[in-house]
């Protein structure tokens, strides 16, 4: 039965926000869903408002009425520092002026380098690229306004996404939609490296229990992920769903730079490149010891996964 009582506004309707409404649509809750494009596939009888997130007057009138509000946005990568502090300013600052608490999905960046040791959410942020240092920002100016008491305020990290409705991404399309088509996955870094992959399922259930949790705001949490393993050892995962071997290709360094002068996404991945050239391990004990271990079974994850991009190939 729906509780007519919480109203959840999501701000995205890409695979970050589609997994929240999913949680949310099993738990019968009321959704709205806030975009730029209008509802495209989204399924009744979830609402869905058209229009610019950045634009306060807007961002004001799409949360009237909420008790929950989600920042699943996310701008092109090579737009992040000039498009992202104004959409997390304006989701804010509706989630104050309508009194809603405020879930906003977070990534690992503002942790910087921390050559293989496991990532913790206590680390002090140490970031030394340019995106790093943004998300650091932001994160701080979320938590300043809950401290300030102007809004309750919860963050949930996670690592690279995959998953259903997962394109854009280190394990996305050219991975998945490589492999189910018979090409060689295309990866970045040191194979051998091991790297905590986050599967979206998982992301959007522990979002919507951060936000049904009052003693969870006021902090950062690692949303629990499936078995960190290698990238090898991943594409081996998926070669064995399929069947099939899956070949390999591994995009150097500084041909990712070259190309990155023409194609901007690809530009934006230079800087990020550290966490493909060393472990890379999520810790997420915090988590587990609050709340348990959420996380779909990797090969369970990796079987949905490959059952979508067949289906959407």
């Amino acid at each position: 039965m729906t509780n007519q009582h919480e109203l959840h506004v999501i701000f995205g309707t890409g695979p970050v926000g589609r997994a929240i409404a999913n949680e949310l649509s099993e738990q019968g809750k009321a959704i709205r869903m806030v975009n730029r494009s209008g509802r495209k596939d989204i399924p009744q009888p979830i609402e869905v408002l058209s229009g610019e997130a950045k634009d306060h007057d807007f961002a004001r009138q799409a949360t009237e009425g909420a008790s929950h509000v989600y920042f699943a946005l996310n701008p092109a990568y090579h737009q992040w520092l000039t498009e992202f502090p104004a959409l997390q300013d304006s989701v804010l600052q509706a989630a104050i002026a309508n009194n809603a608490k405020l879930i906003a999905m977070e990534n690992l960046y503002m942790y910087g380098d921390t050559h293989g040791k496991p990532l913790t959410e206590d680390m002090p942020f140490n970031a030394h690229t340019r995106k790093g240092k943004l998300r650091a920002q932001m994160h701080e100016q979320l938590m300043e306004a809950h401290h300030a008491g102007k809004v309750q305020v919860v963050t949930g990290r996670a690592s690279d996404f995959f998953g259903p409705r997962v394109l854009e991404s280190a394990m996305g399309e050219r991975v998945f939609g490589y492999a189910v088509a018979g090409k060689s996955a295309q990866l970045l870094g040191d194979v051998d490296a091991l790297h905590t992959q986050s599967y979206m399922k998982d992301i959007g259930k522990a979002l919507v229990l951060l936000a049904q949790t009052d003693d969870a705001y006021g902090q950062a949490w690692h949303i629990p992920n499936p078995r960190t393993v290698t990238q090898k050892e991943f594409i081996d995962l998926i070669g064995k769903e399929l069947n099939k071997d899956v070949g390999i290709s591994v995009m150097p360094k500084i041909i990712v730079r070259a190309v990155g002068l023409f194609v901007k996404p690809l530009g934006e991945i230079y800087e990020m490149m550290y966490e493909f050239e060393e472990n890379f391990v999520v810790d997420f004990s915090k988590f587990e010891r609050k709340f348990g271990n959420i996380a779909t079974p990797l090969e369970e994850a990796i079987h949905e996964t490959v059952t979508w991009y067949r289906q959407h190939n």
